[in-house]
């Protein structure tokens, strides 16, 4: 069996089920790439299922690339913290080494506690929620390939759809701001590039990049683009485990409209997420990932993580 990795960056064109959102309210999904076609690790004719866990902690506000206390740089809202715990499905497909399509839907589970400053008050607010998120489609294309197909690139297109819900309220009746809610509302294009290669001891590197634009508005609301680029390696450890190690980029510009807050959303991010994958059958593997920041860059006040955690199975057919 070739051992199809789960290994990859803040790029991976297709796992990254609603895009990584590091705003105000500290709205997150990980950037680690596991989607085993563009980094070259899985090119033949079928599909597969993949199924993943990943666990975000927001809980340092930072103001630009210094982390701050809470309330430290006053505001109307004060945010103390926001924990993630995405599912995420995605089946794949491919027709033949050169076309396949893909397509994942996320459930987000968060909990979120922020501080509403009014008339001189201090008033915790609170949101918890478990909520499907935006679905995603995409097509890819391998349009070159060279060194007996042992390295190839290709690209993507595919949208985000607006499946999630954007008006999701706590118990008191508070709507929550837009970047905390599980879906944009927007429809949005994406649009990758990808190249890899591989050693016949099953040794290899990729590279990505995408940009992703909404196509639209929703309620006097539109997230900013977002830019990921990727750098990834893996490396058999004997047996049936391998080894990966990623760098992972993210640049997203200011959320837009009324019910936006551009002043507290967009940033730069740089990780390295260092990882293992396990061959559990014929069919089976299981991979575990720990992401790590090395610069955090935000616009205005927004929450941040000190690391994330991704697992998951993913099973050929």
């Amino acid at each position: 069996m070739r051992h199809p990795l789960l290994a990859a960056s803040a790029l991976g064109a297709w796992l990254l089920a609603a895009g990584p959102a590091q705003a105000a309210c500290g709205a997150a999904f990980c950037t680690v790439n596991t989607n085993w076609s563009t980094q070259g690790e899985w090119t033949g004719r079928g599909g597969r299922f993949d199924l993943r866990f990943e666990y975000i902690d927001q809980d340092q506000p930072r103001a630009g690339s210094d982390a701050v206390g809470v309330g430290e740089i006053p505001g109307h809202h004060d945010e103390v913290r926001t924990i993630n715990r995405n599912w995420i499905a995605l089946i794949d497909y491919n027709f033949n080494p050169t076309w396949g399509v893909s397509a994942s839907l996320p459930l987000v589970d968060r909990d979120h506690t922020h501080i509403h400053n009014h008339h001189g008050a201090q008033l915790y607010e609170t949101w918890q929620f478990t909520e499907l998120g935006d679905a995603r489609v995409s097509g890819r294309y391998r349009f070159a390939s060279w060194n007996d197909r042992l390295a190839s690139a290709g690209g993507s297109l595919g949208v985000k759809l607006p499946t999630g819900s954007y008006d999701v309220a706590n118990d008191a009746g508070d709507v929550a701001e837009r970047s905390l809610q599980p879906g944009t509302g927007t429809t949005d294009a994406l649009i990758g590039l990808f190249v890899n290669g591989s050693r016949p001891d099953g040794n290899g590197w990729f590279a990505q990049a995408r940009w992703e634009s909404a196509l639209d508005s929703r309620q006097e609301y539109r997230p900013g683009d977002r830019i990921f680029a990727d750098l990834g390696y893996r490396h058999g450890l004997g047996g049936r485990w391998t080894g990966y190690v990623q760098l992972n980029a993210v640049f997203r510009d200011r959320d837009r409209g009324d019910e936006a807050e551009p002043e507290d959303s967009g940033g730069t991010f740089l990780y390295v997420s260092p990882g293992v994958s396990v061959a559990l059958g014929s069919r089976v593997q299981g991979m575990l990932f720990l992401q790590l920041p090395l610069y955090q860059y935000v616009n205005g006040v927004q929450l941040t993580a000190d690391y994330a955690v991704t697992c998951g199975l993913g099973v050929r057919f």
